[in-house]
């Protein structure tokens, strides 16, 4: 079992030293920055979750080799996600821009909290109003807690309980 464990994390220590390092050249340290801002705001559309800074997925390495030329090319930020957006739809950015097709992914959130509130509501509302009972169901309640079995028997039970704390009627029917 320990060698099979051993191995598992030596092989979890190499995995990110396979992974390949690429090295860019810019011509100006701001295409750079540029280079960078954009590929932390640009998702990893394999990953998911990831930016694809932070993503080892081939298609990743294309998107950041694709955003590298076209920041070489003397293309804008604006124009890099421009691309990507036609290209990969508004899932490519983290912060989608607020236009028709992306309301409810804007405003889903908030209309939720709203609902969820209302229903917290309406429950608090209901709990405190009095509920009506009718007699009928009052003198089965009475009945019921005026039975000779109910709390009586309790009574018995507690003065039949001797100093160490058990019940006097098992003990008696052990013996």
């Amino acid at each position: 079992m320990r060698p099979l464990l051993l191995l598992l994390l030596i092989g979890c220590l190499i995995a990110p030293a396979r992974a390949a390092i690429e090295a860019y050249e810019f011509d100006s340290p701001q295409m750079e920055a540029d280079y960078n801002q954009l590929i932390d705001e640009l998702r990893c559309l394999v990953c998911q979750n990831q930016n694809l800074a932070g993503s080892d997925a081939e298609l990743a390495q294309d998107l950041r080799r694709e955003t590298y030329e076209m920041l070489q090319e003397g293309k804008s930020q604006q124009q890099v996600v421009d691309f990507m957006v036609a290209r990969y739809g508004d899932f490519v950015l983290y912060r989608p821009q607020f236009k028709s097709s992306t309301y409810l992914l804007w405003l889903g959130p908030f209309l939720l909290l709203v609902v969820v509130l209302a229903i917290v509501v309406r429950r608090l509302r209901a709990a405190s109003r009095p509920v009506d009972v009718d007699d009928t169901a009052m003198a089965n309640a009475r009945h019921l807690l005026e039975d000779d079995d109910g709390p009586a028997e309790t009574e018995d039970r507690r003065e039949n309980k001797d100093v160490s704390g058990g019940d006097a009627g098992t003990d008696n029917q052990r013996a």
